[in-house]
């Protein structure tokens, strides 16, 4: 029944079950490499498709730590049909909006048989919805720890300014190579770290739309989710040093906590009212023509926030939902622990931006979470500028 609680991430590709939560799970995923030199595992993966033409896309920095030897190995083994998309950004960063969308559709020929994307959150996003839409495999060639949707069917993608995440597809298969992880800025390492901590009221969150919104829930992804946490967390002070063993432990929790959205087809298990407002704040950066802060690291930093509001709300909430969320002092110091912030004014978000997102936050997604549940008991506007005094001063 639940055989994948007791799995590594390894031998979870190809995996389908009936699940004691009553639904029958898959999870298409071909293969799954994280370790050491795992790039040297990216010709095999990919062999199925050796004679077929292929698109590998990448950006500047992520070609250099990790694009330029995918090509090379795959060249050596063979692959003579392999087409490159560098973008170019400069001292930008690249967007997942229409103009990316738009460049790799562009570049994808009518006998491309596969894509492979070589970088972490926005490569990965873009070519899955392109392939998506277009009906082709892609592997991904992991260059950064930074986030949780290597193998979740997930999109989040920007349409008209606004960021919306639109069902995709799984990866045909995710490669993990520690030693490239490793060399990832320490922002990014953050941001992973900040993702993986958000699902503290994820799970929280999930169990108060079940209790009081009548929400399905599957307790095996729960409990894939807090698994996740355990090796992750137990390693957490191994990250600012970029201890291989922490880099490892930080790349299965995020990889673990894709399978859990990727058996139930939403987000839910790793994503909540956290979510919403950091969505809500990198919306408002883009709109002002500036680089939003990375993802990971606002969703850390919104977890403590959102955290508080479990704690003042703990007298009204369903029985047993309280007791999910940690206090948020703890929490804060878990993201000091592995080097992450732990308050939005230390991440630059601004004192009326802050207060807008608690009042406005709920409405990025239509989900059911803390917020809509503070609103609907008319304790929103009261906890916003309760929480904005207490962050802000």
């Amino acid at each position: 029944m639940d055989k994948i609680l007791t799995m590594n991430i390894s031998e979870m590709p190809g995996l389908s079950f009936d699940c004691s939560c009553g639904r029958h799970h898959s999870f298409p995923v071909h293969g799954i490499s994280i370790r050491k030199n795992a790039i040297e595992d990216l010709p095999a993966m990919a062999a199925p498709f050796k004679d077929k033409k292929i698109l590998i896309v990448f950006d500047t920095n992520t070609y250099r730590v990790a694009g330029e030897r995918a090509v090379c190995l795959l060249r050596e083994n063979g692959f003579t049909k392999v087409k490159e998309l560098l973008f170019d950004t400069g001292t930008d960063i690249l967007i997942p909006d229409e103009k990316t969308l738009g460049r790799i559709l562009q570049e994808q020929d009518l006998d491309c048989k596969l894509m492979i994307a070589v970088g972490s959150g926005v490569i990965n996003d873009s070519v899955k919805f392109v392939t998506s839409r277009t009906g082709l495999p892609f592997i991904i060639v992991a260059t950064a720890p930074s986030m949780d949707g290597y193998v979740s069917d997930g999109a989040p993608i920007f349409s008209h300014g606004y960021k919306y995440s639109p069902q995709a597809h799984l990866t045909y298969g995710l490669i993990g190579d520690t030693e490239i992880l490793a060399t990832a800025p320490q922002d990014m390492i953050q941001a992973g770290f900040g993702d993986v901590v958000g699902k503290i009221t994820a799970i929280a969150d999930w169990d108060l739309a079940v209790k009081a919104n009548g929400d399905y829930r599957c307790m095996t992804c729960v409990r894939l989710v807090e698994k996740a946490h355990e090796k992750c967390f137990a390693h957490a002070d191994g990250l600012p040093a970029r201890d291989p063993e922490a880099m490892g432990a930080l790349m299965e929790a995020l990889t673990m906590t894709g399978v859990a959205m990727a058996l139930v087809n939403i987000s839910r298990p790793a994503s909540g009212a956290e979510h919403m407002l950091s969505h809500y704040w990198e919306m408002d950066y883009i709109d002002r023509g500036l680089n939003p802060i990375h993802h990971g690291i606002q969703v850390g930093v919104a977890t403590v926030v959102i955290a508080r509001f479990f704690e003042e709300l703990a007298d009204i909430l369903p029985e047993g939902t309280k007791e999910l969320c940690p206090p948020a002092e703890e929490i804060a110091a878990l993201l000091k622990k592995g080097g992450a912030p732990a308050s939005p004014k230390e991440i630059g978000i601004s004192r009326e931006l802050f207060r807008a997102s608690l009042i406005n936050g709920w409405t990025v997604r239509p989900r059911y979470s803390i917020l809509q549940f503070a609103k609907d008991r008319g304790r929103l506007e009261e906890l916003a500028e309760k929480l904005t005094e207490e962050f802000y001063g």
